[in-house]
């Protein structure tokens, strides 16, 4: 460990059941405490390291009991340096009513040892009719600590004209309790936040300690930075090998039978009228389809410390799609040919004769043309090894797939572990809009990738930087502030260059 290694503390603050504890979890990337609907579930103050630098630096954050009543316990601890107000808060309270003595002792705690506060507030909520946020505000007064608001619960669907409305809400209260301007209020959702956001809150949070403690603050960011392009690096490459499996799922065609022949022509030779082989190829294509997106999320939700599993049903009613290169039949083939030179040939026969064959030209020179190209055709398909024909999946609909997977990297990407398993929801409208704009925008250039994943033994070894490509543009769409903060790292992946600064 190096001489210099400090340790930063946070204390995370909040009324109770307002989601404290599930942005602990969602900041660790692993369950701590209990999770539920009601009251004081959090008993007691927990200390948990959420990152490490490799100089041996330590952040870490005090998950503390939330505030009940909080005109009482504003009270108490205002007292709390009388004689009396020292044996209720320190004696009394312990014994008649624990989780109120929690939350005093937690608070101390913080008062002591933290150096910056957390305070979590419902934004759903009026701050000007909450009751309980203006004695926290008096209790936060009372710490003395820079303090950061988090306007938590505000959902993905939060635009900027709606996030500036809760921010300006919440600053109007504060200011009657900030007059050295040290608290900052940012949204914040422990419940669908985007791990992107999380490098504002390490800014924010920045800017709050002392120039001695900046130095071994930075170390902790930057590990907090390689840890995260790191995973998103891995989530690049989860989604390739999607990709690349689809690319290069082929299923070859026998020769059509005379039934499936007779059957395409008993539906008037429509040219989507399926034979039994090529019905099962596409049901076999379509069980790998959804193999292949249950591994995907599976290894994104991994990567991501979180639980759980998600399907598509949908895939299952996939009917397009599917490109369908057939060999030249050579039937269809014997047929023309018989035609032409029959017509040819008893042309020929007739002007020969002086018109006296009566037809019998015709007929001899068509079984001759058949088979001639019958044998012609069964020739050209063996030399180019083509037999019967092969079903795989359209660039059109691998480029559907691509868009697909980007979405639900983003769903997992703002998945709050506090939220539990993650399960898939209905994707946001802005993420769609994005997602589609920045794929249009080099849809040509993946053109020749999809064909090139095709060739036999392609890897895919040049589709990892054009997955890492796109979803570090799309971030930076969604999330430009953060991204700036970011130290341009990620514009340095949507421009194709190296990451690591």
């Amino acid at each position: 460990m190096n001489d210099s290694a400090m340790t930063v503390s946070l204390a995370l603050l909040s009324h109770t059941n307002v989601g404290k504890t599930t942005l602990a979890r969602t900041l660790l990337r692993r369950d701590i405490g209990a999770v539920m609907d009601r009251a004081h579930v959090t008993e007691v103050a927990e200390s948990h390291v959420l990152m490490r630098s490799p100089a041996g630096d330590e952040l870490v954050l005090w998950d503390t009991p939330g505030f009940g009543d909080s005109v009482r316990l504003q009270r108490r601890l205002a007292a709390s340096g009388q004689p009396l107000g020292w044996f209720l808060s320190q004696v009394w309270d312990r014994y008649t009513d624990r989780a109120f003595w929690c939350s005093q002792q937690a608070l101390r705690a913080a008062r002591e040892s933290a150096d910056v506060v957390l305070y979590v507030v419902n934004a759903t909520e009026e701050p000007a009719t909450a009751g309980y946020v203006e004695p926290e505000l008096h209790i936060l007064d009372w710490l003395g600590k820079p303090t950061l608001v988090l306007l938590n619960q505000v959902g993905t669907r939060l635009d900027a004209a709606h996030e500036r409305q809760l921010t300006e809400a919440w600053s109007a209260v504060l200011q009657r309790h900030d007059a050295t301007r040290t608290r900052r209020i940012m949204t914040f959702d422990a419940f669908a936040r985007c791990w992107l956001q999380e490098h504002a809150l390490l800014d924010a949070i920045a800017d709050c300690l002392d120039e001695r403690q900046r130095p071994a603050f930075e170390r902790i960011a930057e590990a907090w930075r390689v840890r995260d392009l790191d995973v998103l690096r891995r989530s690049a490459a989860v989604i390739a090998r999607q990709l690349h499996g689809l690319a290069r799922d082929t299923v070859r065609l026998p020769d059509a039978t005379l039934a499936d022949k007779v059957s395409r022509a008993l539906q008037g030779g429509a040219t989507d009228a399926l034979g039994v082989e090529e019905s099962r190829a596409r049901e076999a294509m379509l069980d790998r389809l959804d193999e292949s997106v249950r591994e995907c999320t599976a290894g994104l939700v991994t990567l991501h410390g979180l639980t759980g599993t998600a399907s598509e049903d949908i895939l299952r009613q996939v009917t397009t799609g599917f490109e369908t290169r057939r060999a030249p039949d050579a039937d269809k083939a014997s047929l023309w040919g018989g035609l032409v030179s029959g017509a040819l040939g008893g042309l020929a026969a007739d002007v020969a004769a002086g018109g006296l064959t009566f037809g019998a030209g015709a007929i001899l020179g068509g079984i001759a043309g058949a088979l001639g190209a019958r044998k012609l055709t069964q020739r050209y398909n063996e030399e180019r090894g083509l037999a019967g024909g092969t079903v795989r999946w359209s660039h059109e609909f691998l480029e559907a797939r691509l868009g697909a997977a980007i979405i639900r990297y983003l769903a997992v990407a703002h998945f709050g572990r506090g939220r539990g398993e993650f399960a898939a929801s209905d994707p946001v409208p802005r993420w769609q809009a994005v997602v589609s704009a920045v794929l249009a925008r080099s849809a040509a250039e993946r053109e020749a990738l999809w064909t090139g994943m095709r060739l036999e033994n392609a890897t895919n070894a040049g589709l990892d930087p054009v997955i890492l490509k796109l979803l570090a543009e799309v971030l930076s769409q969604l999330y430009p502030e953060p991204a700036a903060s970011f130290r341009g790292r990620l514009a340095s992946m949507a421009q194709g260059e190296s990451a690591v600064a």
